[in-house]
């Protein structure tokens, strides 16, 4: 199942659009193949810009936000690629910690934390919050504006392993993007799954690299479906 955007038409469709939708089949058939040849990352964001003639991504975020902002219909969709995602990394995961930014105060960033906790439970799994904030040092409560709550907890380390009181995680998802650097509590965690990896943050990862490797990826795609790169 893939997801359907309903939106009202006000004109025309854009020669893009058009060409889109024409090959939506084919898209999907090219995705599935990319997939089977290359790891996809735990999760991402992209942020899109369309000036009617051309579609282009800007950014694309590793440790995405908004979860809070999707749509509900596609809710089961959300929970079905989280089961497979989990599954091809961790098959036999049954707890996993959750480490957000360190944003106490912003309520739109702690409700995307909400929803996205809301969808990983939904898949079975035991999700605890983990705070990387110092003045974190117990269990504590987060009220949220919609009237739901987040409970943060202070980390636990061992020499290997990174965990709560009481609660040892098969796996680890930073929805943090390590834009100060990586922690050292989360270094050399050998025996466990830490998603997306640390090299993945911020302090370390490069845009004109992540820009070679889209340039190269969209030039095939356009070609395997008969666009114009340019596009």
């Amino acid at each position: 199942m893939v997801p359907h955007l309903t939106t009202a038409l006000t004109g025309p469709l854009l020669e893009p659009e058009r060409r889109f939708l024409d090959s939506s089949t084919q898209i999907e058939h090219w995705l599935r193949g990319q997939w089977q040849e290359h790891t996809p990352p735990f999760y991402s964001s992209c942020d899109l810009r369309n000036s009617g003639f051309k579609l282009a991504p800007v950014d694309t975020n590793l440790f995405p936000g908004g979860f809070n902002n999707l749509n509900t219909v596609f809710l089961p969709l959300c929970v079905q690629a989280a089961m497979v995602a989990i599954e091809k990394i961790c098959p036999d995961a049954r707890n996993l910690l959750l480490i957000p930014e360190n944003h106490t105060r912003n309520q739109f960033y702690l409700q995307n934390v909400a929803q996205l906790v809301a969808i990983l439970r939904q898949t079975g799994l035991n999700i605890r919050l983990g705070s990387l904030l110092p003045e974190v040092d117990r269990p504590t409560r987060i009220e949220l504006a919609n009237g739901e709550t987040l409970l943060l907890e202070p980390l636990v380390r061992t020499q290997y392993r990174l965990g709560l009181d009481g609660f040892d995680p098969c796996a680890i998802l930073l929805n943090n993007d390590l834009s100060a650097g990586i922690p050292d509590i989360l270094e050399n965690l050998h025996e466990q799954f830490v998603l997306p990896p640390l090299h993945a943050g911020w302090a370390i990862r490069r845009k004109s690299n992540h820009f070679a490797a889209y340039d190269q990826i969209a030039t095939k795609f356009a070609r395997d479906i008969g666009i114009d790169p340019g596009v």
